[in-house]
C-alpha cells in the first residue's frame, strides 16, 4: 500500500504536522492537510489496540462472550474501514456533506461481503458472533486498503470555496468515529481483563493517565449565578454532531456543583451506609437493576473496604481514595446523590460550568460523567446523513458529559454529548453532584 499505517506512523506523522496539535478538538476545523495525519493517526492507534488484543486473544481464536457492551474485536475494526469506504470511497455524493442523499447509489465496495459483515445498521448485534469474519492479516489489509483510498481522495478534493465544510464533512465524521471505536476497544479490553505484555503498551500508557491526575487538590462545590446559556452549536463553522445543533438559550437559576467528579472516599461511605441494599435511594428501575446483577458495589472492584481494589485490565490494584470513582451506572451515580442529599446535574449547568469555571477550579475529563438529563434532540433538530447516530436513542439513553482518560483528544470539546443507557456500566463513567 502507498500510505504507510504501520505501528511507526504517529510519531513520524507528528514531526510532519508542523507542530500543530493532531489530539486536539480543534480538528473539527481542520484543513485537508491536517485532517490526513489526524486520520493516519486514528488508523495507528486502531492498530495498536489490535496488538493488544492480538497479545491477549488470539491463543482462543479471538473468541469472546457475547455480551450487549462488547463486538468480536475483528469485526470492530473491520467496521471502522467499512464505515470509512461507504462514507467516502463508495459515496458519490460525499461532497456535499450533509446536503447529500445517504440512501442514493454507492459504488461497490472493495471487499465483495463487507456489507453483510460490518454494517451495524442491518447486521443485528447478536449476529456478529456467528459472521464468518476475515482473520485478523485480511481485516489490517481491508483497513490498510480503505486508508489509502480514503487519503488518495481527500488530496484531490476540491475544498477551497464556500462549501470547504460540506466538502470535508464525511473525513471528520470518518476520523471521530474512528476515535469513539478507540475509546471502545479500550472498554472492552477492560470488561474482558485483558493483559498484554506487548513492547507497544498502549494499557499501560492508559494506566498512567488515568492515575496522572488522582494527587489533584480537591476543591469545595462552586456556586453560579443565574444566567441564560446557549445550548448547541451552529452549523458552518467545521463539523457538528447533528444531536449538537439547534442553538437555544436556557434561562439557568443560580446552581452549585462540585468542582470535580465524585471520588473513590466520597462514594465508599455510601457503600460502607449498606447504600446497596437500601431501596430508599434507588429509582424503581435502579433498584431493579441492583437486584438483577446482584451488585454491592462498583463493576470490576473486589473490595472497598480499607481502600479500593479494583481491577484495571486484568490486574488487581488500589485506587488512590482521591481518583474518581469510574464504572459505575446511571442508577449508581442517581442513588448516590439520593443518599448524599445531592442530585446529579443537567447537562446546561454542566455545560456552564464547564466553561464559565474553569478559573475556579472546575475540572473536567477523568471520567465521562452522568448527567441528570435525558437524552433527547436540541429544537429544530434534523437528522445528519449517519440516521443511525442519535435519532433512534432519544428518550432511552442519559446524557454524559466531559471526557475519560481512554478519550480521544479530538473528542473532548465541552460541547460534546455522550450517551448511554443508564444501566451501562462498562464505560469510563462517574459524575458529579449538584445541589439539590
Amino acid at each position: 500500500m502507498g500510505k504507510d499505517v504501520n505501528k511507526n506512523a504517529p510519531q513520524k506523522k507528528r514531526s510532519e504536522s508542523g507542530g500543530r496539535d493532531l489530539n486536539s478538538p480543534l480538528l473539527r476545523t481542520a484543513g485537508k492537510d491536517l485532517l490526513s495525519l489526524a486520520l493516519l493517526d486514528a488508523r495507528n492507534h486502531t492498530l495498536r489496540w489490535l496488538a493488544v488484543y492480538e497479545a491477549g486473544l488470539d491463543a482462543i481464536d479471538w473468541r469472546v462472550p457475547m455480551r450487549t457492551e462488547l463486538n468480536p474485536p475483528l469485526w470492530e475494526a473491520g467496521h471502522i474501514g467499512w464505515f470509512q469506504e461507504h462514507w467516502i470511497g463508495r459515496h458519490v455524493q460525499r461532497q456535499r456533506g450533509t446536503a447529500c442523499d445517504p440512501s442514493g447509489v454507492r459504488l461497490a465496495s472493495i471487499e465483495p461481503r463487507a456489507d453483510g459483515w460490518y454494517d451495524s445498521s442491518a447486521v443485528p448485534h447478536a449476529s456478529r458472533w456467528s459472521l464468518d469474519l476475515p482473520g485478523l492479516q485480511s481485516t489490517k489489509d481491508y483497513l490498510a486498503a480503505t486508508m489509502e483510498i480514503t487519503l488518495d481522495l481527500l488530496d484531490t478534493a476540491d475544498v477551497d470555496g464556500a462549501d470547504r465544510d460540506a466538502g470535508l464533512y464525511f473525513y471528520r465524521l470518518a476520523l471521530f468515529h474512528e476515535d469513539m471505536h478507540g475509546e471502545s476497544f479500550a472498554a472492552m479490553a477492560q470488561t474482558l481483563g485483558l493483559r498484554t505484555n506487548t513492547g507497544d503498551d498502549l494499557v499501560r500508557d492508559l494506566l498512567q493517565t488515568a492515575s496522572g491526575r488522582s494527587s489533584a487538590v480537591q476543591r469545595p462545590p462552586l456556586t453560579f449565578s443565574p444566567m441564560r446559556w446557549t445550548l448547541g452549536l451552529p452549523r458552518g463553522d467545521g463539523f457538528v454532531f447533528d444531536n449538537e445543533t439547534g442553538e437555544h438559550e436556557v434561562a439557568l437559576p443560580e446552581f452549585e456543583i462540585d468542582a470535580q467528579a465524585v471520588t473513590w472516599a466520597q462514594y465508599a461511605d455510601f457503600v460502607e451506609d449498606g447504600g446497596y441494599d437500601d431501596a430508599r435511594w434507588w429509582s424503581t428501575a435502579g433498584w431493579q437493576w441492583v437486584q438483577r446483577e446482584g451488585r454491592r458495589v462498583p463493576r470490576h472492584v473486589d473490595q472497598m473496604r480499607q481502600g479500593v481494589l479494583q481491577r484495571r485490565f486484568g490486574v488487581l490494584v488500589q485506587r488512590p481514595m482521591q481518583e474518581p470513582v469510574v464504572h459505575v451506572s446511571w442508577h449508581e451515580a442517581d442513588a448516590w446523590c439520593r443518599w448524599a442529599g445531592r442530585r446529579l446535574p443537567t447537562e446546561v449547568e454542566w455545560e456552564a460550568a464547564a466553561h464559565t469555571g474553569a478559573a475556579r477550579g472546575f475540572r473536567w475529563g477523568d471520567v465521562w460523567e452522568w448527567t441528570e438529563t435525558p437524552f433527547r434532540a436540541y429544537p429544530g433538530f434534523t437528522t445528519d446523513p449517519y440516521r443511525d447516530y442519535s435519532q433512534p436513542w432519544f428518550g432511552t439513553h442519559k446524557v454524559l458529559r466531559g471526557a475519560s482518560f481512554a478519550t480521544s483528544g479530538r473528542l473532548r470539546h465541552p460541547k460534546f454529548r455522550n450517551f448511554y443507557r443508564p444501566e451501562r456500566d462498562d464505560l469510563f463513567s462517574g459524575f458529579r453532584s449538584s445541589a439539590a
